[in-house]
C-alpha cells in the first residue's frame, strides 16, 4: 500500500531559521533603510537615546533644574514657578526617565520574542514527531489493511469453493 501523505516543509521554515527572532534592532532596519545615511541616523539615535536614557542623566537633569529653581522662587510670581515646574524640571527630568521605561519595555520585548521564537521552534520540532508517528501509523495500517484484504480474497475463495461443492 502506498502512502499517500507526502511531507513538505514550509517556506516559512526555511525564512525562520535565516532571520531568527524579530528583535527592535531589526525593526528599526525595517523602518530606516540600510542606506549610509539611515545606518548613521540611527547610530546618533541610537547613541543619543543609550546616553539621555539612563537613570544617572535623569539625576544630572534634576541637578541641572535645580540651578534656576532659587530664581523662580524668588520671583514670587506662581507663573513663573508652574512654568519653571512643567517646562524646566517635567521636562528634563521625565525625559531620561520615559526613555529607560522604554529601554526596559523593549528588551522584555525582545525577550518575549526570543522566547516565543524558541516555542515555536519546539512547537516545529513537535510536529515533525508527529508527522513521522503518523508515517508509521499509516504503514502499519497499510500491513493491516494488506493482511484483511488477504483475509477478505481467502474467505472469498472459500465461500465460493463450498457454493460450487454445495450447489452439483
Amino acid at each position: 500500500m502506498s502512502h499517500a501523505y507526502k511531507y513538505e516543509p514550509h517556506a516559512r521554515l526555511s525564512e525562520r531559521q535565516e532571520h531568527g527572532p524579530p528583535t527592535v534592532k531589526q525593526s528599526a532596519a525595517l523602518l530606516h533603510g540600510n542606506g549610509l545615511i539611515a545606518r548613521f541616523n540611527r547610530r546618533v539615535g541610537l547613541g543619543i537615546t543609550t546616553t539621555v536614557g539612563t537613570m544617572w542623566c535623569a539625576y544630572a537633569f534634576v541637578a541641572l533644574t535645580l540651578i534656576s529653581l532659587p530664581a523662580a522662587l524668588m520671583s514670587g510670581d506662581p507663573i513663573v514657578i508652574v512654568a519653571w515646574v512643567a517646562q524646566t524640571f517635567l521636562q528634563l527630568v521625565l525625559l531620561p526617565v520615559i526613555i529607560v521605561g522604554q529601554n526596559i519595555q523593549a528588551a522584555a520585548a525582545d525577550a518575549r520574542s526570543a522566547a516565543t521564537y524558541e516555542d515555536a521552534g519546539a512547537i516545529l520540532d513537535e510536529a515533525r514527531k508527529i508527522q513521522a508517528h503518523l508515517v508509521m501509523q499509516d504503514a502499519s495500517m497499510g500491513v493491516l489493511l494488506d493482511k484483511l484484504l488477504a483475509l477478505e480474497t481467502a474467505v472469498g475463495a472459500q465461500e465460493k469453493g463450498m457454493e460450487g461443492s454445495g450447489g452439483n
